[in-house]
């Protein structure tokens, strides 16, 4: 189940707002300020952010910004909704890395039709990293140096760890992951933080070209 992070310190917009997507099939968790949110999603990022423009502690400007300033927040799907409908504001708003900005009051359909269309086109962007990383080309080397090849070292990680290793590195997200594994999308979450630190990488493209490069495929089922 995808996780939507709704931030908002009007409550009557959170609860419509958390209401509605929960019942179309989304897992939704709220924040009342930026400083609460970047606080949640630096203990368990969702798929999605939905955030208001007017809030105290920090506006939401500030929290998109902060939020694409770190590794795993540069690719989030991120949609402002807020009461501020001038194009300054939503000029503002596209340049601290906002994907969409809607105008409050909004229609229910509208926002689901968002929502849908940004988290299948971060689906698509991992897909299509993964895809060129799999598909790029190998250095060339003389065909005998190919047959000596030495199989690769083994993973430093625990066979949980080396489970999720295996499923990202056929391209599969944390959600297909959570159900080929029978585990929860959070317990996954936390092994790929556990494999990037051990592995002294930062993302997924980097730990699919480190697999591509070092010659790890996964096993055969």
């Amino acid at each position: 189940m995808e996780r939507i992070l709704i931030v908002d310190d009007e409550t009557d917009c959170q609860t419509v707002l958390a209401m509605y997507l929960e019942s179309q099939g989304y897992r939704v968790e709220c924040a009342n300020s930026g400083i609460e949110a970047l606080s949640i999603f630096e203990n368990d990022p969702p798929d999605l952010v939905i955030s208001d423009v007017m809030m105290p502690e920090m506006d939401g400007f500030e929290f998109c910004r902060r939020l694409r300033n770190t590794r795993l927040g540069q690719l989030m799907p991120f949609i402002f909704l807020s009461g501020q409908g001038e194009m300054d504001s939503k000029v503002e708003g596209h340049s601290m890395g906002a994907d969409d900005y809607l105008v409050k009051p909004f229609q229910s359909e509208e926002i689901l039709a968002k929502v849908k269309a940004q988290l299948e086109r971060s689906h698509r962007i991992h897909a299509e990293i993964v895809r060129l990383l799999q598909n790029s080309n190998p250095v060339a080397v003389e065909p005998k140096v190919l047959s000596a090849a030495p199989p690769p070292a083994p993973l430093p990680l625990t066979p949980a760890e080396e489970r999720v290793f295996w499923e990202v590195i056929q391209g599969h997200t944390n959600k297909q992951i959570s159900y080929r594994l029978f585990i929860s999308p959070r317990t996954v979450q936390a092994h790929l933080g556990s494999i990037f630190s051990k592995l002294h990488l930062e993302n997924r493209a980097q730990l699919v070209k480190f697999a591509l490069e070092r010659g790890y495929k996964p096993p055969q089922s």
